[in-house]
């Protein structure tokens, strides 16, 4: 298919909160690894709110799903030695691309850190533009995109994957795999691994006791409350809410095969948002079974309360940051105990931390910041959309986490009213 002519988009004008349609040319094959979308893409408020520190004009816009409608010379069935793609990818087939550029290749990509490709770039900058527009380039689209189509048609959770609507599937993108990965990461994290090992210091770790002399040798045996794992989510917006579906789901699994206890508490100042989280949590605790679990949503005064009143006032485990600047980061130090933990994904635009090194290094605290590797979460974030078809599969509800799909007509209106929390995730349609 040959594209040419001119196409609609959003485009950011700067310093900021300038948002217009114009007419740009339809983007072009211009390497051999290229693809071109036509399809969905979300709102972005960093750059909208001047964030960035980008002075140019662009095209907005890095969520995006849709129909490959072109596609460079090196996708051909004999492509060999590269991403299974380049073999596969057909023209009409449904692929979700991430927010940044994966080659698939390089060191970073091997080892499942996509997000720190060499190749890296994210989408809805000057030099490489968005997808809200009618069509959208996609660079190293062999490692970067991830078919829909190439999926069996049948899952695993017994869900129809032909039959999920753009607007769930475009949550892959970035904000579902963020929030996926906020949640892994904590629980992943070496500080959480006596409570989820049920050993002590040093010998809770993935390394063997063999190697530790005298692991555990006078550790005191954990007792019950010891295990017990309280963490805390700053932040409920998109991804915030994305984070506690997938650490809910995930801390699920635990108790249901290793006996681990949780509590977790959800804070946000804004009430719609915590609106949100209480309807969403309302369709989660349905199947619920135990009477040690403990979920809590909560202002910031009330959630420092509950977690004092939980854990005696050691404060949490760990701590999800999903909001991305200072006054959360403070709430999160605030929040965690003395060798706690702190996941932050929330993208920080201050010059400095809101704490020194030495409070860090008088509380033992851990930080695991940064951008999350999309592309390397997609298949646990597509299972946890499966699961959850009852949040993430429609538009509208008072649980479903995408709030409207709007024409690009409508998208000044829609940043002004996502910037100021007066409403929900919003999708864009080229097309509409």
């Amino acid at each position: 298919m040959v594209l040419s002519g001119m196409q609609r988009a959003v485009r950011w004008h700067p310093p900021a909160y300038d948002i217009r349609v114009e007419d740009v040319p339809i983007p072009q094959i211009v390497e051999p690894d290229d693809a071109i979308l036509a399809g969905l893409c979300g709102s972005d408020l960093h750059i909208y709110r001047g964030h960035e520190d980008v002075h140019d004009v662009l095209v907005c816009g890095h969520e995006m799903v849709g129909e490959v409608v072109a596609l460079g010379s090196n996708f051909h069935p004999k492509a060999a030695g590269r991403p299974p793609l380049y073999s596969t990818l057909k023209l009409g087939d449904k692929v979700v691309s991430p927010f940044t550029i994966s080659c698939g290749e390089c060191h970073f990509c091997r080892i499942g850190f996509t997000c720190r490709c060499v190749h890296s770039c994210l989408f809805g900058i000057p030099t490489l533009p968005g997808g809200q527009a009618q069509y959208a380039r996609i660079p190293k689209a062999g490692g970067t995109l991830f078919s829909i189509s190439a999926l069996p048609i049948s899952s695993p959770n017994n869900a129809d994957l032909s039959q999920l609507a753009d607007c769930s599937l475009l949550l892959l993108a970035d904000i579902l795999p963020t929030g996926v990965f906020a949640a892994l990461q904590a629980l992943q994290h070496p500080k959480l691994s006596p409570m989820l090992t049920r050993s002590a210091y040093p010998s809770s770790g993935f390394i063997p006791e063999s190697l530790i002399v005298g692991a555990g040798s006078e550790s005191a045996a954990l007792q019950h409350k010891d295990r017990q794992l309280t963490l805390a989510i700053v932040g409920l917006g998109p991804v915030g809410v994305c984070a506690a579906v997938s650490l809910l789901d995930m801390l699920a699994g635990l108790e249901s095969k290793e006996g681990i206890n949780y509590r977790v508490v959800a804070i946000d100042p804004v009430e719609s948002r915590r609106k949100k989280m209480e309807a969403i949590y309302t369709i989660i605790s349905k199947k619920e079974t135990s009477s040690s679990r403990k979920f809590s949503v909560s202002s910031i005064e009330d959630g420092k309360r509950i977690i004092g009143d939980w854990t005696d006032d050691v404060g949490c485990n760990a701590v999800l940051e999903v909001v991305g600047n200072p006054s959360a980061l403070t709430l999160a130090y605030e929040l965690v105990r003395p060798f706690g933990l702190i996941s932050s994904v929330g993208v920080h635009q201050e010059p400095a931390m809101p704490f020194t090194g030495r409070e860090l290094y008088d509380k033992n605290v851990s930080f695991d910041f940064g951008r999350c590797p999309v592309r390397a979460m997609f298949p646990t974030a597509l299972d946890i959309l499966l699961k959850r078809q009852d949040i993430f599969g429609d538009v509208g509800g008072e649980a479903n986490l995408v709030e409207k799909v709007v024409g690009l007509d409508e998208a000044a209106e829609s940043y002004e009213l996502f910037d100021k929390g007066k409403c929900g995730k919003i999708l864009f349609n080229p097309w509409k």
